[in-house]
C-alpha cells in the first residue's frame, strides 16, 4: 500500500493588532474614551449607547492621524471601580462582570480598536486586580491601565485621599503581561498609567519588550494649565511613551486635537472622559 500524504500542520498565524502589526508605537496613535456603563460621571464611554459612544470616538479620533501616524482607537472601561464604602469582600471596590467587558470588547472589534482595562483598586491591589483579567488579557486586543489616585493601601478610602503606585509595582504588572503575551504568541499589550502630581508614581518604571508603556497625565482644567502640568511631568527621552487627558465636563475650553498635537513631546496616547 501506497505511504499517507503526511504534512506538516501549517503554524496559526500570530494574531495582530486590530488594525495590522505586532507594535503598536511608533506606528500608531492611540486615541480613547474612558468611563463605565455605570453612571455618566464615570465618563465619556458611559454617555449614552455604546454604539453611539463607538460613533463618536472615530469622529473624535479622526483628526489624530496626521502624517505616517495612523489612529488606533480603544475603548478604556473602568474594570475595577472605587467604592467610598467598604462594598463586597471589603475592598472598597467593585469588579464589572464579565458581560459588561465582553459587550465592550465586541463594541471594540467592530471599531477594529482596543479594549484598555481600567483599574481602580480601593484597598486591593494592582497585581490582584490584573490577575482577576487574565483571561481577558489572554485576547490579542485587550490592555491594562492603574489608576494610582485610587490605589489606597490596606487602611485608606477613596476620594479621602490621593494614592500612589510604586515603579516596581508596576513593574510586577508589566511583567506579567509580557509573560502572557509570550505564552500566548500576542501583538504588544498597552499598559497606562494615569498621573497627574509628581509623586502619583514613586520610582523608576522598567520598559520592557512587548508591553508598550503610557504615563498618562490626565489633571483637568483650562488649556494653560494642562500644558504647564504637561510640561513639568512629561518625559522627553527614553521608552516609556507620553499620554494626555482631556474631560469634556470638567474641562473649561476643551483644547481641540490641533492643541494636543502642539504639545511637545507630541503625545503617543490621548484619552478623552
Amino acid at each position: 500500500g501506497g505511504t499517507g500524504d503526511v504534512r506538516t500542520p501549517t503554524p496559526k498565524p500570530r494574531p495582530q493588532l486590530p488594525r495590522g502589526g505586532l507594535q503598536i508605537f511608533p506606528r500608531y496613535r492611540v486615541v480613547a474614551f474612558a468611563g463605565a456603563p455605570q453612571h455618566d460621571n464615570l465618563g465619556a464611554l458611559g454617555v449614552g449607547r455604546l454604539d453611539r459612544a463607538v460613533g463618536r470616538l472615530r469622529r473624535q479620533a479622526r483628526p489624530y492621524g496626521r502624517g505616517r501616524r495612523r489612529v488606533l482607537p480603544a475603548l478604556d472601561l473602568i474594570a475595577t471601580i472605587a467604592l467610598s464604602h467598604p462594598g463586597r469582600g471589603g475592598k472598597y471596590r467593585s469588579r464589572q462582570r464579565p458581560a459588561v467587558i465582553r459587550r465592550h470588547l465586541r463594541a471594540a472589534r467592530r471599531a477594529k480598536a482596543l479594549l484598555v482595562l481600567d483599574i481602580q483598586p480601593g484597598r486591593s491591589t494592582f497585581p490582584r486586580e490584573v490577575r482577576a483579567l487574565r483571561r481577558w488579557l489572554r485576547e490579542p486586543d485587550v490592555g491594562i491601565a492603574l489608576d494610582p489616585e485610587w490605589n489606597m493601601g490596606p487602611r485608606g478610602v477613596p476620594g479621602q485621599r490621593i494614592g500612589y503606585v510604586r515603579g516596581r509595582t508596576v513593574d510586577a504588572v508589566s511583567a506579567y503581561l509580557a509573560r502572557i503575551v509570550r505564552r500566548h504568541k500576542l501583538p504588544e499589550k498597552l499598559l497606562i498609567v494615569h498621573r497627574f502630581t509628581p509623586d502619583m508614581i514613586r520610582g523608576r518604571l522598567k520598559p520592557r519588550r512587548s508591553v508598550a508603556i503610557s504615563v498618562n497625565i490626565d489633571g483637568f482644567g483650562s488649556a494653560g494649565q494642562k500644558r504647564g502640568v504637561y510640561q513639568r511631568l512629561a518625559r522627553r527621552r527614553g521608552r516609556v511613551r507620553n499620554g494626555f487627558k482631556l474631560f469634556y465636563e470638567e474641562d473649561t475650553g476643551l483644547m481641540s486635537p490641533r492643541q494636543v498635537l502642539r504639545l511637545r513631546p507630541r503625545p503617543d496616547v490621548v484619552i478623552y472622559e
